[in-house]
């Protein structure tokens, strides 16, 4: 939409345009002249498909009135889906839903003023994008997943209390009106398995809706785009290459979202190893990463996904 306007406003219809309409200001019928439906011109410059003035001024209109296209749709539409290396893939788990996987893959954005502090972790069905904070809410801060040694997030856990209180709170008006509540998967998953499938189905089998949580074990794996080495749990623990080809690995201790099998466990990312850990959910020294929707009525407005031009939101 925005290439063809400003392809429009450099082409000579422009100025045939803005010349009849100086016309008119100064009280001279353009039609004096000539006749917008009988004056042909080659379209080819303007980028429009009509050639004769009415018609382009009616399709520039038209497509003025056009929705703005949602933050999800954008990125589809600018950046092709692949199945090797590092960019964004079809995610085989869930119709419908894209995921970015590889080492660096340019899924940079900015959010909450935060100039390429956050990164896509998925452009979901609905066209809402789930991100994911690249630093730790608070560097003098690791908090427990819940202090009452508790892996049930709906109780709610001291981690969900936090980042939907105090540190929703903290953020802009702005980002909070981009934040939209969704169903989070939030089911206890048995470690040390090699079906990511059943893994995703155990994860999926508990929900609990909300505005701020954390990434779980699943999306961790599957940000990894060397599969045949890395895309189950106990393949991420045995292999340590799979640092290389995994973004979301930032070489820090992180909880996920995941609760483990037993009731007072959950999972977080072991530093340097980038293995998939779990602890007591009263440990504390575990860095927390936010993770929230973007609502698919955002727009995105420019930016190509580099750390350097991050995707930047209206």
């Amino acid at each position: 939409m925005k290439s063809k306007i400003k392809k429009f406003i450099n082409s000579k219809l422009f100025i045939f345009i803005i010349t009849a309409l100086v016309f008119s200001t100064i009280g001279v019928s353009a039609a004096t002249y000539f006749e917008s439906n009988l004056v042909t011109y080659d379209n080819t410059e303007s980028g429009l498909q009509s050639t004769n003035v009415q018609g382009a001024i009616d399709e520039l209109y038209n497509a003025c009135k056009t929705p703005s296209i949602p933050a999800g749709e954008y990125i589809l539409e600018n950046i092709p889906i692949i199945t090797v290396g590092e960019g964004l893939y079809e995610d085989e788990y869930q119709g419908g839903r894209y995921i970015f996987k590889g080492g660096n893959p340019n899924n940079y954005i900015t959010f909450n003023n935060e100039e390429a502090g956050w990164r896509i972790i998925s452009i979901e069905p609905d066209k809402t994008l789930k991100i994911m904070k690249i630093n730790n809410i608070n560097t003098s801060i690791n908090l427990a997943w819940d202090d009452t040694n508790s892996n049930n997030w709906r109780r709610p856990a001291t981690l969900n209390t936090y980042l939907n209180g105090t540190y929703y709170n903290s953020l802009s008006s702005e980002a909070q009106r981009q934040i939209v509540a969704k169903d989070w998967s939030i089911g206890r998953v048995t470690e040390d398995n090699n079906n990511l499938a059943a893994q995703i189905n155990n994860e999926n089998s508990a929900k609990w809706n909300g505005k701020v949580a954390l990434a779980t074990v699943s999306e961790y794996i599957r940000a990894n785009s060397d599969t045949n080495n890395c895309g189950t749990y106990e393949l991420t623990n045995i292999n340590s290459f799979c640092t290389n080809t995994g973004w979301m690995d930032d070489h820090n201790y992180w909880w996920t979202l995941t609760p483990s099998g037993a009731f007072y466990n959950a999972f977080y990312i072991y530093a340097s190893k980038g293995e998939i850990y779990i602890s007591s959910t009263q440990t504390t020294n575990r860095a927390v990463r936010p993770v929230i929707y973007i609502s698919s009525k955002v727009q995105i407005i420019g930016g190509t996904g580099t750390s350097q031009d991050p995707y930047t939101i209206e």
